[in-house]
């Protein structure tokens, strides 16, 4: 009996954990179009950043959390990896895109964001 309840709040976790969220966009703030995509705790935060198309694209990501998953991030389609360090600014500098979303994530794909271009 106990290892079934054991089992059922593992299961409740893991739902908790992974269930898939809906994310808003959220816009540059600054007049450069730059903004602070922070690494912790299983997510990007802001996880949707947006940016306009035609021009190059800087975004910088601040790693706070130590775990491995989190020490590199990768853009689907992009072929871009960058390896990120714990408690400093990473600016990672894209060409100008077309308008679309482009996905990014850890090597374990735990971590995901994306890209809006419009």
């Amino acid at each position: 009996m106990l290892v079934n309840l054991l089992g059922l709040v593992l299961i409740a976790l893991v739902i908790y954990w992974f269930w898939p969220r809906h994310p808003k966009a959220t816009k540059a703030t600054k007049a450069s179009g730059e903004q602070t995509i922070v690494v912790d705790g299983g997510v990007y935060e802001p996880e949707r950043p947006v940016r306009p198309a035609g021009q190059p694209i800087r975004l910088t990501f601040l790693r706070q959390d130590p775990s491995p998953c989190a020490q590199w991030v990768q853009f689907e389609g992009l072929d871009v990896a960058a390896e990120l360090p714990v408690d400093k600014a990473f600016t990672l500098e894209l060409p100008p895109l077309a308008p679309g979303e482009y996905p990014f994530h850890c090597q374990m794909k735990m971590y995901r964001g994306t890209l809006v271009v419009n």
